[in-house]
């Protein structure tokens, strides 16, 4: 297939920024949606839970599914959205065109639903917001007080990574779930009565391609490979949509250093003033980065030493493979928690490493160099100095002036 990106029609796309806004002020759960006219797309676990939410605050749903033989669970879903006074339609024939007889304001899509399928793509072409799911579930969060979110994708990896990350989370005593493509929908955990701590938010390029408005407190995409082509339309098309998993986040964008890929798209990325990038990685660590030394999980991104020690987070025989990209989401959650005043990271938007080296240079430089066996010897000292340390250093922070912030900063 052509890496030719398709045109705004045939693609699909999420209407201009002027047009994405059914109306303005809709951005937590309190806002006003009474009487907003919207079309949620596609009735799976999702679907209905944005239904549900939207019913629930009296805005007008038209749901539309392609199945006219619903499970019985299926049924069971559309007798609560009747009670909440939603005008459920099922049949291929509702999913081909925007109804003629209601007006409608916005379109919720479900994440199976391709960019170019004719009824998205005519709301598209005449000017109606297109939300995925997500972009609602963010909307629905609380005006004060929500749950963080910790975002992960990428092509392989991304579920394990995930769960992982809530299991961190969990054992650190925070009340945290995994959500989004994996386990809970988001919009029902955003909304759950007795509320979380921090969410780990599994994306997928489906997801992100209707997002606009999330802000993570930190974003990783773990690798990229060719995937979903037919969907996306090409492969550029599928890597701007991974890529956005980076967009607006608010703390630390993680990249993989041996997929430059992910590095690229951190570069990219318009985030919040201040955000950091972080490189993980199976080889020595560079300054702003995660790796490994000596079969130990070294922190060289969030200690305020970073230049010459890291901190050991475990060993391999605790935690492999894309486990560096979930302690470093974990990592960076726990020092939003206990800031340092006067310690500020190095800025995303410049994902360098060391002396002028890329991030993937730098491993295998430093591999070779003093620095990395001073490294070593930092980390085979005894067990009570590697305690003594590891307390001092898991905290936010190290300060590189070396290079200032350059690129799309949002304030």
């Amino acid at each position: 297939m052509s890496d030719r990106p398709l045109d705004d029609a045939a693609r699909g796309d999420a209407p201009r920024a002027d047009a994405y806004e059914p109306r303005p002020g809709l951005t937590h759960r309190d806002a006003d949606w009474a009487g907003l006219n919207v079309l949620v797309a596609g009735l799976g676990v999702s679907g209905f839970a944005a239904a549900v939410a939207l019913a629930e605050r009296d805005a007008h749903v038209i749901a539309v599914d392609a199945s006219d033989e619903p499970s019985a669970e299926a049924t069971d879903r559309d007798r609560v959205l009747a009670i909440l006074e939603a005008d459920v339609r099922r049949g291929a024939a509702h999913t081909l065109a925007l109804p003629d007889d209601r007006p409608v304001d916005l379109v919720v899509t479900s994440p199976g639903w391709r960019p170019d399928q004719p009824l998205l793509a005519e709301a598209a072409a005449r000017g109606i917001p297109v939300w995925g799911e997500v972009e609602l579930a963010w909307r629905m969060r609380a005006e004060t007080g929500a749950a963080p979110w910790l975002t992960v994708t990428g092509t392989n990896g991304k579920t394990t990574t995930v769960t992982m990350l809530a299991s961190i989370l969990q054992a650190s005593g925070l009340r945290a779930a995994a959500v989004g493509n994996v386990g809970t929908p988001i919009i029902e955990a955003v909304l759950d009565p007795a509320g979380f701590d921090v969410l780990a938010v599994e994306l997928s390029s489906f997801q992100l391609h209707w997002s606009r408005s999330i802000s993570p407190v930190a974003s990783v995409c773990l690798n990229v490979a060719p995937d979903h082509l037919d969907w996306h339309g090409s492969e550029l098309e599928y890597h701007r949509a991974k890529g956005k998993v980076y967009d607006n986040t608010q703390v630390a964008c993680l990249y993989n250093v041996e997929d430059p890929t992910t590095e690229l798209m951190v570069m990219e990325a318009d985030v919040v003033e201040g955000c950091r990038a972080v490189g993980f990685t199976l080889g020595v660590p560079a300054v702003s980065m995660l790796g490994v030394v000596d079969e130990v999980l070294a922190d060289r991104a969030f200690i305020a030493q970073r230049h010459d020690s890291a901190a050991e987070l475990g060993t391999l025989a605790d935690l492999r493979g894309d486990a560096l990209g979930g302690a470093a989401l974990r990592r960076q959650r726990a020092g939003r928690r206990r800031p340092r005043p006067g310690v500020r990271g190095r800025p995303a938007r410049r994902a360098r490493g060391v002396a002028g080296l890329s991030p993937r240079e730098a491993p295998h430089r430093r591999g070779r160099d003093d620095l990395g066996g001073a490294l070593r010897r930092r980390l085979q000292g005894d067990q009570r100095a590697r305690r003594s340390r590891l307390a001092a250093g898991l905290r936010p922070g190290g300060v590189d002036r070396r290079r200032p912030a350059q690129g799309r900063r949002r304030g």
